[in-house]
């Protein structure tokens, strides 16, 4: 496992990556190796998430903005990312670090048609003042 200095607050720990990597696919094609590293990709995504920022301001620590957004998109296709959450919430579960507190509530606030626009049945009912 190759370690990558933490350079911002908000990077992966050597922990949390150690945990995730596992979970991520694995490259199939041959030929020259990635300019940038999945983890920095990664921390590029996770930046460009919290922050909300467009994907061409995130920072050239993290590697370039146009494969940060290339494996983004891909996994999101392929289902990487609900494969990941779904396998991280299951040993956290199993941890003991997740509680499934469920809130439902089963109110409806309707409004009257009329309050949409809706159009009146019968007669058109004109202004009283227009007469």
């Amino acid at each position: 496992m190759t370690t990558v200095a933490v350079t911002r607050r908000h990077d992966l720990t050597d922990a949390q990556w150690a945990a995730l990597e596992p979970l991520l696919p694995v490259g199939r094609r041959p030929g020259r190796p990635p300019t940038w590293t999945k983890r920095q990709l990664i921390d590029g995504i996770r930046w460009r998430t919290r922050v909300g920022a467009p994907w061409r301001d995130i920072p050239e620590c993290y590697g370039s903005w146009a494969a940060a957004y290339a494996v983004f998109r891909r996994w999101q296709r392929d289902g990487t990312w609900a494969k990941i959450l779904t396998a991280l919430q299951a040993v956290a579960d199993a941890g003991g670090r997740v509680t499934w507190d469920v809130s439902v509530d089963s109110s409806v606030a309707r409004a009257h048609q009329h309050a949409a626009g809706a159009r009146k049945r019968g007669i058109c009912r004109s202004n009283p003042r227009a007469g």
